[in-house]
């Protein structure tokens, strides 16, 4: 058994002094949270600032405190132990554990910006000739410099900030992190997991409630101890924190008016190997729709055999809305830049700076709206997405889920198209997520290398047949990027099903080489291991009529005897329509209706709707269901169908005399 630690964000609608018994409504709950968290704020920026150097960044790398000790990882032992402290300002009481929850914050921070020094001193390093593209020499010659886990995304935009750097240097790079950026940003937050009882407890009083025992302060500038008082929090636990999970220290925040708790809490999973899987998922960032997988099984003898199956998730109406959205935002940004300019431009005397100031705020709040907007409707969307992948894996029993290394991948194909607009926004999210929720699950979730699945066929050569892109089956002369067809083997089937495909026999034959990384616990296949991929039918069990059949040595379907079509008796009349039988109705005239008929469930619809009714799978098996778990009007998904594992062997292969556009 393992721990699997997840963040629940909660609400502390109002509090009780501990000492007194006043009671504290919410907006005064919110100015004495602000207070405190305005306190840490403050020492985090000063400590932060004042740290902010190559030499003592260096110090902080080196790992190794002045007396010669290891840095612990707790960061405000780090910090003490490198004699880097803070002190409050004159004339303000602040106990020392407010001081360690800033020195944490602190560290924190400061460890971050380790990370971005050493991908800007790499970039800088192997400066390539066109830092608006690379080619594949300077791309490996800045890997073999680069730690692993860096995707290209960051790296394009690492690498477009030091040639604004550059451009605006007369053609000087960066020697530090230091010189190209200022120091990081403070939330104004307080982290208690730095701090211990004596100035924050939480306890659960219930499944669905807590209560956290916190020291704030009464006025902005505390002189003294007399200045804070404890406080207790009632908070109310929302339903995705399990009664037998364990609560831990929270951080506060103040959010629009509101005292946000960011609880984290551990509940126990079971482990997931890395190794030994049989039945497994394969999924593919695709262009057609967002996640395009299928379900495989890895046989006695080393093939990996699948179900024929597609499973697709097409996003393509949020795509676009979000896409709208992010025109917008960059409308609002580029006008707000312009507002800022004109207000450079002007004294504060004049009458128009007052007018132009307004609307600067109003364009500022809007932008600040839209940006939440999307960032919710992104989050909303990749946790959709990856609890269709986990449901999909839990329903056919797989005990794996292989993805695409983000690490490896670049995200192409045509500018207009939405998943490929889509997928650079969210794929980060929908990885994080589904190894959220795999775990619940017990499922390994491992990535794969992705350069090489689209191109080649997963059914012939090993991985040496390529593959031709066109747009439609029909259409195999053309040169397009829908549709995959191989010419040696015939294979004739969707782009992203093939890779997915290729995907799943990449991860069940090389999991010998599954490496697991200690810090993060991510799990990656750097060795690629290439094999062919079939496709067999799901056995079905015996019908009770086929049973009978063979225990009767019976025909199972008998054909049927012929009709005696003699004229041995007159035609019978057929009814029509007379005033005396007024129920009958003519074949002339149809029976229609005034509203629409009731539901076959039960209940009556309201006249002038139609029913919703499922759209017909097309060709991915797509499928539009509102009782499906996709959370969105607007996201065609494959249905969940809960076929379990292959229970009775190995599947039968399809019969060769089908076409191969219908396997």
């Amino acid at each position: 058994m393992s721990k699997l630690t997840a963040t629940a964000t909660c609400t502390a609608h109002g509090a009780i002094v501990e000492h007194t018994g006043q009671v504290v409504p919410q907006a005064l709950l919110a100015q004495r949270v602000a207070w405190l968290t305005g306190l840490a704020q403050d020492l985090t920026a000063r400590l932060v600032a004042g740290r902010w150097s190559a030499a003592d960044l260096d110090a902080l790398a080196s790992g190794v405190g002045l007396d010669g000790r290891a840095l612990p990882a707790k960061g405000w032992m780090a910090m003490r132990r490198l004699g880097w402290s803070v002190t409050p300002t004159s004339g303000v009481h602040v106990c020392d554990r407010v001081l360690r929850c800033a020195q944490e914050q602190a560290a924190r921070l400061l460890r971050l910006a380790l990370h971005r020094r050493e991908l800007v001193a790499a970039i800088v390093a192997t400066w390539p000739r066109d830092p608006g593209r690379r080619n594949d020499a300077e791309w490996a010659a800045l890997r073999t410099v680069l730690l692993g886990g860096v995707g290209p995304a960051e790296i394009r935009n690492r690498t477009r900030q030091i040639r604004a750097y550059r451009d605006a240097h007369h053609g000087r790079l960066p020697a530090d992190l230091t010189e190209l950026e200022g120091p990081p940003a403070c939330a104004a937050q307080i982290v208690l997991a730095a701090a211990d009882r004596q100035l924050a407890t939480l306890e659960r009083t219930g499944e669905y409630s807590a209560r956290l025992r916190v020291k704030l302060p009464l006025t902005a500038c505390p002189a003294s101890a007399k200045d804070w008082a404890w406080h207790l929090l009632p908070i109310a636990l929302p339903p995705t924190v399990p009664a037998e999970a364990k609560l831990c220290a929270p951080t506060l925040r103040v959010h629009h008016g509101r005292v946000r708790v960011d609880l984290p809490f551990q509940i126990p999973i079971g482990f997931a190997p890395a190794t030994g899987h049989v039945i497994g998922c394969g999924f593919d960032w695709g262009l057609n729709s967002l996640l395009t997988g299928t379900i495989g099984h890895l046989t006695a003898d080393g093939r990996v055999v699948t179900d024929g199956r597609p499973l697709a998730y097409d996003a393509s109406g949020v795509s676009a809305k979000l896409h709208r959205l992010r025109t917008e935002r960059e409308h609002l940004a580029a006008k707000r830049k312009h507002q800022e300019r004109l207000l450079a431009g002007l004294a504060p005397a004049d009458p128009r700076f007052a007018e132009l100031a307004g609307a600067y705020e109003v364009v500022s709040v809007e932008h600040e709206r839209l940006c939440a907007r999307i960032r919710h409707l992104n989050k909303a969307l990749a946790w959709s997405a990856a609890r269709w992948a986990v449901d999909q894996a839990v329903a056919a029993g797989a005990t794996v889920i292989y993805l695409e290394d983000l690490a490896t991948l670049e995200a192409r194909g045509r500018r207009g198209q939405a998943n490929a607009r889509l997928s650079g926004q969210v794929r980060g999210q929908i990885v994080e997520a589904i190894r959220h929720l795999a775990a619940k699950k017990s499922i390994a979730v491992v990535t794969v290398p992705a350069r090489g699945t689209s191109k080649y066929c997963p059914r012939c050569g090993d991985g040496t047949s390529i593959l031709r892109h066109c747009p439609a089956p029909d259409r195999l002369a053309e040169r397009g990027w829908a549709w995959a067809w191989c010419p040696a083997c015939g294979l004739s089937c969707d782009r992203d099903w093939a890779a997915a495909e290729r995907i799943l026999a990449r991860g069940l034959l090389g999991q010998h080489a599954t490496r697991t990384d200690r810090a993060t616990g991510t799990r990656t296949i750097r060795q690629v291991v290439e094999g062919n991929v079939a496709r067999a039918r799901r056995p079905r069990k015996a019908t009770r009529a086929a049973r009978r059949a063979r225990r009767t040595r019976t025909d199972l379907h008998p054909r049927p005897e012929a009709r005696d079509r003699a004229k041995n008796r007159p035609t019978p009349k057929r009814p029509t329509r007379t005033p005396t039988n007024s129920s009958m109705t003519s074949s002339r005239v149809p029976d229609r209706r005034t509203v629409p008929a009731p539901p076959p469930r039960g209940g009556q619809r309201p006249a002038g709707q139609a029913p919703q009714t499922t759209r017909p799978a097309g060709r991915t098996g797509l499928a539009r269901d509102p009782h499906q778990r996709t959370g969105f009007h607007r996201v065609a998904a494959t249905p969940v169908l809960p076929l379990g594992p292959y229970a009775d062997g190995p599947p039968r292969p399809r019969p060769p005399d089908l076409p191969e556009i219908l396997r």
